[in-house]
């Protein structure tokens, strides 16, 4: 007999199983997709934290402070407990001077999580678990979702690309409300990036593809003509803003100076190249590069509102993309939260 029913297989749910059975613990995982990882396994790797508090409540005002003081002052001892189950670190440093944290490899994690998860079973969505039996949602957000996605974030959906695997289509959040759960607020922010809008952008591309450089932009306008300026270092104002706009395309007018500049591990001039060779729209103006992208959507941000326990509603709890209110209002680290209240999802769940 199981004591435990953890719905999703991406980080959240992974981490979710693991803890479980390291406390002693018998788990059921279902994962309604093909493959374990959900999204984690399309990201960089990245897993972070800001390097000071109030800089986390400047950068998420509108998030729930508790639950973002448990990431900031959980994620370094969680980070330890990951790598003594197996799982490599790539780098210590994240290359960016206001957060800390590591790079991972997510195929490698996720194998290494997965032997410590036990069992997993594919193409099986959510259902009634059985039994009265305690529940980790951890099924991924609603970016997969056309309909949700125009309910909370942009009339825009259709033309929305999908930056995630295509299975997570709020069954969590769904489950979650029948059963008295509440919604957070933030429910039309998301966390993606803006891609160059090439013919066809495969899994493989999503991160080559990326147009990384609104900052650097001289002018950034929509198909009315109408301007934006981006000031997050992020850029998810950016991804947020093209995401409402007619088709979700927006268009950068980038100055010759701006081309040298380096944003991460690549030039902005590499960047257009890639969005060239791919076959996106890039062509010269006025003594500007001017590259059409496509906002894309990676993890809904707004979710089902939990507490500190992870407890959502009445034996419920949820973890991951799933549970919203920490990154309100701006942008923190997805898996470092699905890594936070992976663990305590299980541990409070068996309590």
């Amino acid at each position: 007999m199981a004591d435990l029913v953890v719905a999703g297989a991406g980080m959240a749910g992974l981490v979710a199983a693991a803890r479980a059975r390291e406390l002693g613990a018998s788990v059921v995982v279902l994962e309604k997709g093909d493959r374990v990882g959900g999204s984690f396994l399309l990201s960089s790797g990245f897993i972070w934290r800001y390097r000071d508090w109030e800089r986390f409540r400047e950068e998420c005002p509108g998030g729930d402070s508790r639950l973002q003081r448990l990431v900031y002052e959980s994620l370094d001892d969680d980070l330890a407990w990951l790598e003594s189950l197996g799982v490599s670190v790539l780098a210590r440093e994240t290359g960016n001077p206001i957060t800390a944290g590591v790079r991972v490899d997510p195929v490698q994690a996720i194998e290494a999580l997965v032997r410590r998860a036990g069992e997993i079973s594919l193409g099986e969505p959510l259902n009634d678990p059985p039994g009265e039996l305690p529940t980790v949602l951890a099924t991924g957000g609603f970016q997969g979702s056309r309909e949700l996605v125009r309910r909370y974030v942009t009339p825009e959906a259709d033309s929305l690309l999908l930056r995630a695997n295509p299975w997570s289509t709020g069954d969590g959040l769904v489950f979650a409300l029948e059963r008295g759960a509440a919604l957070t607020d933030g429910m039309d922010e998301f966390y993606g990036r803006n891609l160059a809008a090439a013919p066809q952008i495969s899994a493989d591309n999503f991160i080559h593809l990326q147009q990384l450089y609104a900052l650097h932009a001289d002018e950034i306008v929509n198909g009315r003509g109408e301007h934006f300026v981006s000031n997050h270092w992020a850029e998810i104002d950016v991804v947020q803003w093209t995401a409402r706009q007619p088709g979700a395309r927006a268009w950068y007018h980038v100055g010759e100076s701006a081309l040298a500049q380096r944003v991460r591990d690549r030039t902005v001039g590499e960047m257009i190249d890639a969005a060239r060779a791919a076959g996106a729209p890039v062509e010269r103006r006025d003594g500007k590069v001017v590259v059409e992208v496509a906002a894309a959507i990676t993890t809904t941000l707004g979710g089902i509102k939990i507490d500190e326990r992870a407890h959502a509603a009445d034996g419920l709890f949820a973890a991951g993309t799933d549970a919203g209110g920490i990154s309100t209002g701006g942008y923190s680290s997805g898996l470092a939260a699905a890594l936070v209240f992976g663990k305590i999802a299980a541990e409070e769940a068996l309590s």
